[in-house]
């Protein structure tokens, strides 16, 4: 007995109300039909449907066995449509959202990589800061920063690192300035700060002791971290900037940190993507590309 044909005649049987549908949707005769159903009936020793001249019914024992019978069959499909995906070349279009910064000050650095080994994927890549509804808008991918539990059961978070978020000023700010060395000195200097309500007025440092709120002057608000970065380098003030987007400026020495003992928000990064059983190929390649550029999720990948 061909045990996963007979189980494919039961299920089609039931979903087509009777024998002779269900032969015409499998293109059999009615007579294999009735045999494959009959011999899974043997092979189990009981009854799965009852049988009259006029109705079909399942047996309490037919209702159960479908329910895993169904779920078996979706399986085996679900098993070769991903052997099939995966022995296929990876292409057609990628979209990918990315947040501004981490978009800008890493994902530009990998992306070329990522091309290189995959010529037949073309990268439709979009950068910003507003909320976002990948799947509604199409994309296949996304790089987002913040609380991972924003993300409900049709899509997938999985961490790439942790950021924290550094005070950072110019040598040349400082000399004109002088350097904070406790947190209460803020209060004293010149901020360049988001319009966010949660930093506006007051930052929030963290170290190994617990917090501190402290009160900011703001001489720059603005929503692009690029002009308060530029402000910045123009000596006017102390920024905060997420340890992924200052390590350039640090290691070359265009900023310094300020008050290294402490931090604002260590932000989770995490790619996101939609939670289809079935991955295609191009979004699976990006997915395993992407994990392995950040081997410990826990760490920020970004201070040395």
């Amino acid at each position: 007995m061909d045990r996963l044909q007979s189980m494919r005649a039961f299920v089609r049987v039931v979903e087509q109300g009777g024998f002779a549908r269900a032969a015409r949707a499998l293109n059999i005769s009615d007579t294999v039909v009735t045999r494959l159903v009959a011999d899974l009936e043997n092979h189990l020793g009981t009854r799965l449907l009852n049988r009259t001249t006029r109705k079909l019914s399942l047996t309490e024992t037919g209702q159960a066995y479908l329910e895993r019978v169904r779920q078996i069959l979706q399986d085996i499909e679900d098993a070769d449509a991903i052997a099939g995906a995966m022995s296929r070349k990876p292409a057609g279009t990628l979209r990918i959202y990315s947040s501004m910064a981490f978009g800008r000050y890493q994902l530009s650095t990998l992306l070329p990589q990522f091309a290189a080994a995959h010529p037949e994927i073309v990268l439709d890549v979009t950068y910003s800061d507003r909320a976002v509804d990948l799947v509604g808008e199409g994309f296949d991918a996304g790089i987002l920063i913040g609380d991972l539990q924003q993300f409900d059961a049709t899509m997938i978070a999985r961490q790439l690192g942790r950021a924290k978020t550094l005070l950072v000023a110019s040598a040349g700010y400082i000399k004109k300035h002088g350097e904070p060395l406790q947190p209460a000195d803020l209060a004293s200097h010149q901020c360049l700060n988001y319009p966010f309500e949660q930093v506006r007025h007051h930052w929030s440092l963290r170290n190994e002791h617990g917090a501190i709120d402290v009160p900011v002057v703001s001489r720059v608000i603005a929503n692009s971290g690029d002009l308060l970065r530029d402000c910045a380098l123009a000596d006017m003030g102390i920024f905060i900037l997420p340890s992924f987007a200052a390590k350039d400026d640090l290691s070359c020495e265009r900023l310094v940190r300020i008050l290294p003992a402490y931090h604002l928000d260590t932000l989770p990064i995490a790619l996101v993507y939609p939670s289809r059983r079935l991955l295609s190929s191009k979004v699976r390649v990006f997915v395993d590309f992407m994990m392995a550029q950040f081997p410990d999720p826990e760490a920020d990948n970004w201070l040395s």
